[in-house]
């Protein structure tokens, strides 16, 4: 009796989810709106708002629209690469098409905080309590020259850009980072994001994380008080994309609305200022 020796061939491996060097967030409950217990405030009376040091170690209560979320995001800030320091001075149009210029698009709100909170649903990316210690934040108040920041003059800009720098390289403070693998979410740099509906007086742009001073530095405060072409020393950003291939079983993801179309281009966009250390 003849043999077929043929050898059958391998069926070929899946499509990674995601770009590489980017991680996927599979969350099949995250919460629109939550409600927490803070064990430990602060009234931070120079900005403006109330600061949680610390929230009860219990799982939040939604009052809000439960979703899912599948969605890819950027293991850094940009240029996501570790041991990179990200561009500051960099506005939500410039953002939004350095994002798109590479295949990808700039993260939603609820996509970042999604991220940020983990499987856990932490209020902070590495728990329940506000570290200095784990992310780079709480650094002391350096007054910014705005003559000198905005000038058209491109060595004194620069040299008031360094002088006001407290950012660190992306991902050496590796305990900033959330249960899903995102690092440096909170502080660092205030990151852009498409909001999930326009808002405030930028419209459908707002700042999630907080940079490396005293200020909000957790998952779910948002800033919304600036406009889209806003530009300052510590703003910058990181990028996220549609997870590939079917979403398996669970509800169906939640389906980012429609932005309005980019004013600005990969070759008309600022890359703003990258510090050098």
């Amino acid at each position: 009796v003849a043999v077929d020796s043929a050898v059958a061939p391998r069926p070929a491996a899946p499509e990674p989810s995601c770009p590489e060097g980017m991680l996927l967030v599979d969350e099949p409950a995250y919460c629109t709106e939550v409600k927490r217990r803070c064990l430990d405030d602060e009234y931070n009376k120079a900005n403006k708002i109330t600061l949680c040091h610390r929230f009860a170690e219990e799982a939040p209560r939604c009052v809000g629209e439960s979703r899912r979320m599948r969605f890819c995001i950027d293991r850094y800030e940009y240029p996501n690469r570790e041991g990179a320091r990200s561009p500051v001075m960099v506005d939500w149009h410039d953002a939004r098409a350095i994002c798109e210029g590479e295949g990808k698009r700039l993260c939603f709100e609820s996509e970042w905080v999604s991220a940020c909170e983990g499987p856990a649903q932490l209020p902070f990316p590495h728990g329940h309590e506000r570290r200095k210690d784990r992310c780079n934040i709480d650094n002391p108040w350096k007054e910014p020259s705005l003559k000198k920041l905005y000038s058209t003059e491109k060595t004194i800009a620069e040299r008031e850009l360094a002088r006001l720098d407290q950012g660190v390289p992306a991902g050496s403070m590796p305990e900033c980072k959330s249960g899903y693998g995102v690092h440096d979410l909170t502080g660092n740099v205030d990151e852009w994001v498409a909001l999930d509906h326009p808002r405030g007086k930028g419209g459908w742009a707002g700042l999630k994380g907080g940079a490396w001073g005293h200020v909000r530095n957790a998952c779910r405060p948002v800033t919304t008080s600036h406009t889209s072409d806003f530009t300052y020393y510590f703003i910058s950003f990181r990028c996220c994309a549609d997870a590939r291939g079917a979403p398996g079983e669970g509800p169906t993801p939640w389906r980012q609305p429609e932005l309005p179309a980019p004013k600005k281009t990969l070759d008309t966009a600022s890359r703003g200022f990258t510090p050098s250390r």
